[in-house]
């Protein structure tokens, strides 16, 4: 008796799992993304990384332009804090 009260147990959660499983591919299914809107994921996650690498390069060769002679310093240390915030920026906005 006790050998057949669990196998119904175990039936009954394998349905319920199944149910589970078979509404996820249903929401999944009706949630999909478009092609538009992968198109502008991928460019809001490529403006995100781009954007402060090019504002950095701007803003340290506008800096590099207050010393005199050939200098890329502050070009040089803006493309690297360009690129760290758009990195992270990139990141955080994937793992969202």
């Amino acid at each position: 008796m006790d050998n057949d009260n669990g196998r119904r147990t175990e039936r009954r959660k394998l349905a319920e799992r199944v149910e589970w499983q078979a509404g996820r591919l249903d929401r999944a299914a009706k949630e999909r993304r478009t092609l538009l809107a992968q198109t502008r994921y991928l460019g809001t996650i490529g403006v995100l990384l781009v954007l402060p690498v090019v504002a950095g390069a701007y803003l340290g060769r506008w800096l590099d332009g207050f010393e005199p002679g050939y200098s890329v310093r502050w070009t040089a240390g803006m493309i690297f804090l360009g690129a760290l915030t758009g990195g992270v920026s990139t990141w955080l906005f994937i793992r969202e």
